[in-house]
Order: structure tokens, then C-alpha cells, then sequence
């Protein structure tokens, strides 16, 4: 899948937003707001309930990588999300 492809699909979902439960965050993480080089995604499956965590890591921004952009539009659909968030912008590591 095309990174622009991935990005749009991930887009159009958080979109939506919150729209209950399962749900999956995503964070994107940086040593600056120009260049995100870490993202967590975060799947909680219903309120209260403990949250699983996977960290995905590029030497360039993961936004603009292709194999880690599809493998997050694989994970939201294999989790069947209802909502997907997405925090703005950069955090700084």
C-alpha cells in the first residue's frame, strides 16, 4: 500500500472520532516537531480495561514510512477499532 494511501485511510478514521469502544490511540514521538521517528499505537477494548501498546521506530520520519504506515492501517482493521485517535503533532522523546 502507498504511504499517501495509508495515511488517507488512517485519516478518514480518526476523523470519525470517538465512536466507542474497542479503540485504538496513536502517538507520534520525536526529538523534534519536524520529524516524528517513533509512534505508539495504543488498543484499549473497552473502558477501564488495560492498555496494550506497540512502538514502531525509523531512522527517518515514520509518518512518510511506507512499511509502518500500512502496518498501522492493518492493525486498526484487524482490531475492528470503533474509534481511532490520533494525538497531535509531535511528542518529544
Amino acid at each position: 500500500m502507498h504511504v499517501d494511501k495509508a495515511k488517507k485511510r488512517i485519516a478518514k478514521q480518526v476523523k470519525k472520532g470517538f465512536k466507542g469502544y474497542p479503540q485504538i490511540t496513536l502517538e507520534y514521538f520525536g526529538h523534534s516537531a519536524d520529524c516524528a521517528t517513533e509512534v505508539a499505537i495504543r488498543f484499549t477494548l473497552e473502558e477501564g480495561a488495560q492498555v496494550q501498546e506497540e512502538r514502531f521506530a525509523g531512522e527517518t520520519d515514520v509518518r512518510e514510512n511506507e512499511v509502518i504506515q500500512s502496518a498501522l492501517v492493518k492493525i486498526i482493521e484487524r482490531a475492528d477499532a470503533s474509534s481511532v485517535i490520533e494525538i497531535e503533532g509531535v511528542s518529544m522523546l
